[in-house]
């Protein structure tokens, strides 16, 4: 190969790794400090674009020259720091004290809310930026010719790299930055005002966000969508560093942006694979990254406390329950095609959320690619009965929780070992992993077009039978779920989510109790995945992205994580949130985030808790007549 050609490729990567770190430095800042899994950075990334393609080209029609153009950029980056300082001021500081997933949580009620707003202000048509004065050149090297701006970018990261680091260790602010990272307790109980302290981390988080996000425009198009692709580059380098790391950011960025750059050549159809199964590896051999630290993601867990006690429905809850049932099933003779497409979404979602409560409620295991597994089943059933095999349906519905618990046995075999954020970011990789190769491996998979004809069979073609078949089998398997929650496993499960170390003493094998907990989950949201593919009639990668494992996490902490009918009151009211939403405006999104990031503030304990308190009925040690059999 041309030794010139490698020379460019590898530019080219430096300059893809330079940009990725001003980017991820800001993420890593924020959670290093906050402790928060900002899923709004990317939005924070794509105001930074759509602001400078809107003050850049204003400031050159005054005054044509590189020094105007890096005005407009600074501007534009400056103007989404005050962004993150609203955001903090207004929502972030109200929810510091509730656990880190319903933080997560609220940050994507923002992605959502930014989406619209974008698309309300600039509309759904990508907008090319201005190329920089004085840099619209190419440069000669070794016979080849190289974008002069390629070479700026270059230089970028590392004078971002010096700069954060002059902060970290001349100024006050960077010291109690570094200090916070390290002990965030400490640094309060020392008298530091932490609320000042976290408005001015958001600020420089949001800070460089904008920046990475302006630096693009000569690049490529401000586009409604960017937000999404970022955010995962973004997590991956911030994870893989260390997170809380800057150095870690850097090192990592140089490293995915050279994977990047070389791997589309030796391993075309699999280049998004490369950078998630990087992640994976580094992983499981060293959980806090290249130069992170074991203690920066300790303190509070990520997961709530979970289902804490048990107790069986007293009477008025099970004729509840049972109106309930009877009210489902009667939807077909009452409704009409719509709502019972309506009400066979809801009740996969609903089983799909019910295993991601018993993974994480029970369990203790956070899982931010839960929908891997839900896209697993989907896919197994389509292939099986459109692929060459040609297999009915009724085989491809068994068979889908069987292909969904295989790829729980195989990831579970390695998350079980962590716990915390990292074992969450794992989860984020291998369900990566699953998207990647489903989006690249076009022969088998049909690419992002997907699957299609993933019809019923014949008796099943009516979606009223239908429907009652897809009531039996999720009624079914969250009844079964809810034995298994109620059973000694279930209460070995949760005695290794609450002190794994004790669990161990009393002779308890947490890893194997996990991972087979792991596998149980996984093949619900498989069995979930089958159903609701025949419902759709089509497979494509969003099954499996990373905003159907939100929805997943969303409906089990709106409806109550530690209540057991949590995640089905969770699923039924945000997928009716959706369904309410979306016909009445184009900007659905919007009202989503809202309604999303009120109840988190006015419902922290979720629907279902905030039912229990409402009625009284608060958590307490089960009476011995309530105990399970």
């Amino acid at each position: 190969m041309d030794p010139s050609f490698l020379v460019i490729q590898s530019l080219s990567g430096l300059a893809s790794a330079s940009s990725l770190f001003v980017i991820a430095s800001g993420l890593t800042i924020v959670f290093g400090v906050t402790r928060i899994v900002n899923f709004a950075h990317g939005s924070l990334y794509m105001l930074g674009a759509y602001l400078a393609v809107t003050i850049v080209p204003r400031l050159l029609d005054l005054h044509y020259s590189p020094w105007t153009f890096f005005a407009g950029v600074l501007l534009a980056a400056l103007a989404v720091g005050l962004v993150g300082i609203a955001m903090e001021f207004l929502l972030l500081r109200r929810i510091y004290r509730v656990p880190e997933l319903f933080q997560l949580l609220a940050t994507f009620g923002i992605v959502l809310i930014v989406q619209d707003l974008v698309l309300a202000i600039w509309g759904p048509v990508d907008i090319p930026g201005p190329r920089a004065p004085g840099l619209r050149h190419g440069v000669e090297i070794l016979g080849q010719r190289f974008p002069a701006y390629e070479l700026f970018l270059i230089a970028v990261g590392p004078l971002v790299l010096g700069l954060l680091s002059l902060l970290m260790r001349k100024t006050r602010f960077g010291v109690l930055i570094r200090a916070a990272t390290q002990d965030r307790e400490m640094v309060g109980a020392l008298g530091v005002n932490q609320a000042l302290l976290f408005t001015g981390t958001l600020f420089l988080g949001a800070f460089l966000a904008g920046l990475g996000g302006a630096l693009q425009i000569p690049r490529i198009a401000a586009s409604p969508h960017m937000d999404v692709t970022v955010i995962t580059d973004a997590f991956v380098v911030t994870v893989i560093g260390g997170m809380g790391s800057v150095p870690g950011a850097f090192l990592a960025a140089l490293i995915i942006g050279q994977l990047q750059a070389f791997g589309i050549l030796v391993f075309p159809k699999v280049t998004l694979v490369l950078v998630f199964l990087l992640m994976a590896v580094v992983l499981v051999i060293k959980p806090w990254g290249l130069l992170g630290r074991p203690d920066v993601a300790a303190g509070r867990s990520l997961i709530p406390e979970g289902i804490l006690t048990l107790r069986r429905f007293g009477r008025i809850e099970t004729a509840l329950a049972v109106l309930a049932v009877a009210a489902l099933l009667a939807i077909p003779l009452l409704g009409d095609n719509y709502k019972i497409k309506v009400a066979i979404e809801v009740m996969v979602f609903a089983l799909a959320a019910f295993s991601l409560q018993f993974l994480m409620g029970v369990g203790g295991l956070v899982s931010f690619g839960h929908a891997a597994y839900f896209g697993l089943g989907a896919y197994a059933a389509g292939l099986l009965v459109t692929g060459p095999l040609k297999l009915p349906m009724e085989a491809a519905i068994l068979l889908a929780p069987l292909a969904a618990a295989l790829g729980a046995a195989l990831f579970g075999f390695f998350l079980v070992r962590l716990s915390g954020i990292y074992l969450a970011m794992l989860t984020l990789a291998f369900a990566q992993i699953v998207y990647s190769v489903c989006f690249q491996w076009v022969e088998v998979t049909g690419g992002d077009n997907g699957v299609v004809g993933v019809w019923p069979s014949a008796w099943a073609s009516s979606r009223a039978v239908y429907f009652y078949l897809v009531a039996a089998g999720t009624l079914l398997a969250i009844a079964a779920l809810r034995h298994v929650i109620y059973a000694p496993f279930g209460y070995t499960l949760r005695a290794a989510r609450d002190s794994a170390t004790r669990a161990d003493a009393i002779g308890i094998d947490v890893s194997t109790h996990r991972w087979l907990g792991f596998i149980l989950a996984g093949a619900a949201a498989g069995l979930a995945g089958g159903l609701y593919a025949f419902s759709k009639g089509s497979i494509d990668p969003t099954m499996i992205s990373i905003p159907m494992s939100v929805d997943f996490l969303a409906m089990i902490l709106v409806g109550g994580i530690r209540t057991v009918v949590g995640p089905l009151l969770g699923a039924g009211v945000f997928h009716a949130l959706k369904d309410f939403f979306m016909p009445l405006t184009d900007y659905w999104r919007l009202f989503l985030g809202l309604s999303i990031i009120a109840m988190v503030l006015v419902f922290p304990q979720g629907l279902a808790g905030a039912a229990d308190r409402l009625t009284g009925r608060r958590s307490r040690a089960p009476a011995p007549e309530e105990q399970p059999a």
